[in-house]
């Protein structure tokens, strides 16, 4: 059984762009590195990228990393938990997308 999604609520699910050395390299493959809520699904993910930016998703993938320990002195506290996701995009859409995530370049 699959949830219906308000699309109201797409562009929710997408926090910022990650822009690292790894994700500015698979720039080059039309693949885009985006930080989503934890709770997001893959389908919600594609069609909020779709929503966004007006390009056609190929594929989705997802990778949620564990929470990372910390020391303050003699506190242990935990670093927060996000959800990553890498957006590869059609052929020919990548100017679209480029347009708005960097402007200026």
């Amino acid at each position: 059984m699959t949830k219906k999604t308000d699309p109201r609520n797409l562009p929710d699910l997408i926090r910022r762009p990650i822009v690292t050395e790894k994700a500015t390299m698979l720039m080059e493959q039309n693949t885009y590195t985006f930080e989503v809520t934890p709770k997001a699904t893959k389908p919600e993910i594609k069609a909020a990228i779709e929503d966004l930016f007006d390009v056609k998703v190929v594929s989705v993938n997802t990778s949620q990393q564990p929470r990372k320990k910390r020391r303050f002195g003699r506190f242990v506290g935990y670093k927060s938990q996000y959800k990553r996701a890498m957006v590869t995009v059609a052929a020919g859409d990548e100017e679209k997308i480029r347009q708005i995530l960097f402007p200026e370049v």
